[in-house]
């Protein structure tokens, strides 16, 4: 055997083993007919990487309610992907939150993202439960699964969520709501690996035995992100900010930056055993895709596909 036969074998014993990631996607819906044609343009890009599920985000006081919904309903009826809605407790009684869990059932849709929501604009950025509403995610995780068995993903935030008054706090908040139903985690956005690493040691510590899913956000706008990060209590290491320093007028240069920190963070993850990611995509494709077929991520040929059958 020649020693290109042998490194021929050796690659692909290599591929065999690796493990193709699981992948998810968010996307928000669109104000104007311009983002519409944006986001679905997004979506057929994206599809074939064969997401796990893609989700649709909720404004904060329900005033996307109805846009969400026929984006969600549009998508589990017209392409092949999973969708799944997210549902939040803000600004809404109880029955009217079930009714519209229950329309999503009667649409076909089974995998809701159970969320707390933020407060309205105007609440002085204090939450407020409604008076007859679910007051946290874990009680609308528990109204969810009185409607139906719906597969159910939650937030959780590896550096702690800016109201929580402590880690332990955070951790016992995560684990009440796998408790009640919850089939996996999604993080709050991050950009240190060590950062996810630690916390999902701690989930381990703490009995949680749900997935913990890394939230990836390519970034598209650094002070976009700068502002992401402070409403959300994510940290931003100097050393990206370095990185991003003097493109503000060069998207070209910001685009493979971008690109480059985020395949450097989730190949960092890789090696250490992660093997689910959630994109935060801002309804562009571009770096979603490209730190995807990073991954290893990448459409199936139709000789694969007709295999896998």
């Amino acid at each position: 055997m020649s020693i290109e036969q042998l490194n021929d074998r050796i690659g692909n014993a290599v591929a065999k083993q690796r493990v193709r990631p699981t992948v998810s996607f968010e996307f928000f819906p669109p104000k104007d007919e311009a983002m519409e044609q944006t986001l679905w343009r997004s979506i057929d890009r994206l599809l074939p990487l064969q997401p796990r599920f893609v989700s649709v985000t909720y404004g904060a006081d329900g005033s996307t309610r109805t846009r969400t919904h026929n984006i969600v309903t549009q998508i589990q009826e017209s392409t092949a992907l999973t969708a799944a809605p997210h549902l939040t407790c803000v600004g809404a009684p109880k029955d009217e939150v079930l009714d519209i869990a229950r329309n999503y059932w009667a649409h076909g849709i089974r995998h809701i993202v159970a969320l707390r929501g933020d407060p309205p604009q105007g609440c002085g950025g204090k939450y407020v439960p409604h008076p007859r509403g679910f007051a946290y995610a874990v009680d609308l995780v528990k109204g969810l699964k009185s409607v139906g068995d719906f597969e159910i993903s939650v937030a959780t935030y590896p550096e702690r969520h800016p109201e929580a008054p402590s880690e332990a706090f955070e951790l016992e908040n995560l684990k009440a709501k796998v408790d009640a139903g919850a089939d996996r985690a999604i993080t709050q956005f991050f950009f240190d690996p060590d950062v996810f690493l630690r916390f999902r040691d701690r989930c381990a510590a703490a009995g949680i035995t749900a997935s913990i899913v890394p939230g990836i956000l390519p970034i598209t706008r650094f002070p976009q992100m700068l502002r992401m990060a402070q409403r959300c209590g994510a940290s931003v290491p100097d050393w990206l900010v370095q990185r991003f320093d003097g493109l503000d007028e060069d998207a070209d240069t910001r685009r493979m930056i971008a690109a480059a920190v985020a395949i450097e963070q989730v190949q960092a993850l890789q090696r250490h055993g992660v093997d689910e990611f959630h994109f935060y995509t801002l309804n562009r494709f571009e770096l979603t895709y490209a730190i995807c077929h990073a991954l290893g991520v990448r459409p199936q040929s139709n000789d694969l596909q007709r295999e896998a059958s």
